[in-house]
């Protein structure tokens, strides 16, 4: 998203960004979710199925014409969908902040910096406000340890938005307040924690893991894949790549690749001594996955061969081990098999057990309660 408003703006194109700041009920996507409209009519991103397309765009033209930035409640929750015309396929609601890209224009560069670098960071957007000199679409970047950047154009209210900020990125949860500032009114803000993509650390550069990139690209993931074999390494065979690592030694994957919080780790070298020594590099680290493919019986030899050089997992380390790697959806092939270990990955993120949604207690995603949207 950030590109595409560099690119369009290079262009000297028109654009409207529109960002789903609250949801109520079964909606297609959650807060946080973007749609950039084009002034040629074209479309980056998405906000639901497809089914507001037209009514963003007919809100964006009005942005693009000069007449302001607006905020959308979008309503399904009546039972008589024809009645609205919008056909969500879910029975929820959301409200939905157009914009001219103006003031998200003037951060890009401190946002692309901060997830290049793999640094979380707090996004802190005005969407209504009674307080002078403060504007719908102003922003404020939070850094997790209390630095800002930019600015709402009141130094109470950059204050207030901070610390809201900070509430945000230790919760890791986007969500829309009111920051209320004394003698000079009060603001609808949008606020929200932005990190960078997973990191997928790909142990091994095999034909079963061209797919694995393929897919996890797809979804927006770093993907860095490791190998002491040079002539494997290569645009030609894996074009989605994001970092190549030539790796005589693997026992250097960590110090040569880099791992944070965000890495999963998949090992897949299909060399028995390489996979161990990789597994022992992971071990102790900060990597929330680590996915050993192959079967069950190679895992239990693993672990005992790494006991016998005086290696032995912490209950933290056995906990993110996930071998064999993969959701049991009886996958066959590597294409199927790449789809069942990103999914696995997914559900371990989300703390889900991966199980039918059908036997799923409660609602899919989780819904804001009266007491936190009040």
């Amino acid at each position: 998203m950030l590109s595409a408003i560099e690119t369009l703006r290079a262009r000297g194109e028109k654009m409207a960004l529109a960002t789903v700041v609250a949801s109520r009920g079964s909606t297609y996507r959650r807060p946080g979710a973007r749609l950039l409209v084009a002034e040629s009519g074209d479309l980056i991103g998405n906000i639901s199925g497809g089914c507001l397309d037209n009514d963003i765009k007919r809100e964006a033209k009005e942005v693009m014409a000069g007449k302001g930035a607006r905020l959308i409640d979008f309503d399904l929750t009546a039972d008589d969908e024809a009645l609205w015309g919008w056909g969500l396929g879910c029975n929820g609601a959301l409200e939905v902040f157009v914009e001219p890209p103006d003031h998200a224009a003037e951060v890009i560069g401190a946002l692309k910096l901060a997830l290049e670098e793999r640094r979380t960071i707090g996004l802190v957007t005005v969407l209504t406000s009674t307080v002078p000199g403060v504007e719908p679409g102003s922003r404020l970047l939070v850094h997790p340890d209390g630095k800002t950047q930019a600015g709402l154009g009141d130094a109470d209210m950059d204050a207030s938005a901070a610390e809201a900020a900070m509430d945000a990125l230790r919760n890791r949860k986007a969500g829309r307040q009111t920051l209320t500032i004394e003698g000079k009114g009060e603001a609808s803000a949008f606020i929200e924690p932005l990190e960078p993509p997973i990191r997928l650390l790909i142990c091994g550069a095999g034909e079963d893991v061209v797919p694995l990139v393929r897919l996890a690209a797809a979804i927006g993931w770093e993907t860095v894949i490791a190998d002491d074999r040079q002539n494997l390494l290569n645009t030609e065979r894996f074009p989605q790549a994001t970092r190549f690592v030539v790796l005589p030694n693997a026992m250097d994957l960590v110090k040569e690749s880099g791992v944070d919080r965000l890495t999963v780790a998949i090992v897949m070298s299909h060399n028995y001594m390489r996979d161990q020594d990789y597994l022992h590099a992971l071990l102790g680290t900060d990597v929330f996955y680590i996915g050993m493919l192959g079967p069950k019986v190679r895992l239990r030899r693993l672990l005992p061969d790494l006991a016998k050089e005086g290696v032995y997992p912490s209950e933290d380390d056995l906990r993110k081990i996930h071998g064999p790697a993969g959701l049991d959806v009886g996958a066959e092939g590597p294409e199927e098999i790449a789809w069942a270990v990103i999914a696995e990955i997914m559900a371990v993120r989300s703390g889900r057990n991966a199980g039918f949604l059908k036997h799923r207690e409660g609602p899919t995603h989780p819904r804001e309660t009266a007491a936190a949207r009040a």
